[in-house]
């Protein structure tokens, strides 16, 4: 199985998963306060990422909207119910505690992450399943800078005070 995971939770969606990926932080900080603190961090180089992508997804036939900020999300407030929403992903299913899976689908492809926490420990697992032929067109082109912003939300999970400025 080329894209196997050790956590059983992730299993089913990874199975057959166009690309996975998993970076690893370590910090002293709870699930939420983690998942609070990733969310919140849009950096001005992120947001002009996101307008380039604009441009590049309507190359491709394909339109994007506004990108919702989670800025100052409080760690009270990360949703774990399935179906609520966490910035454009909706929470497919969460542990408090445990892990978190949130996903979102659009034409040329779906993406989930999620996050499982272990004492002192985060893995935050990217998966994406293609749905037509631009899915791997837009992912390739995208993927370094894919790699750069999960690994900056991921830093910004663990960061002193993340997450629990407004707690």
């Amino acid at each position: 199985m080329p894209h196997a995971v050790e956590w059983p939770e992730l299993r089913a969606l990874t199975q057959d998963a166009d690309h996975v990926d998993v970076k690893t932080v370590e910090g002293d900080v709870t699930l939420r306060e983690f998942l609070a603190g990733l969310v919140s961090y849009e950096p001005d180089w992120m947001r002009f990422l996101y307008r380039v992508r604009a441009g590049f997804v309507r190359l491709l036939g394909m339109r994007q909207g506004e990108l919702p900020s989670a800025a100052g999300m409080r760690p009270q407030d990360v949703p774990f119910t399935p179906g609520e929403k966490l910035a454009f992903f909706t929470v497919t299913e969460a542990e408090e505690g445990r892990y978190f899976v949130a996903g979102t689908a659009e034409s040329h492809l779906s993406a989930w992450i999620a996050v499982v926490a272990e004492p002192g420990r985060f893995h935050v697992v990217t998966v994406v399943k293609y749905h037509r032929w631009t899915g791997p067109v837009y992912f390739n082109v995208i993927r370094p800078f894919h790699h750069l912003v999960v690994a900056g939300m991921a830093r910004a999970g663990v960061a002193p005070g993340a997450g629990r400025a407004h707690a």
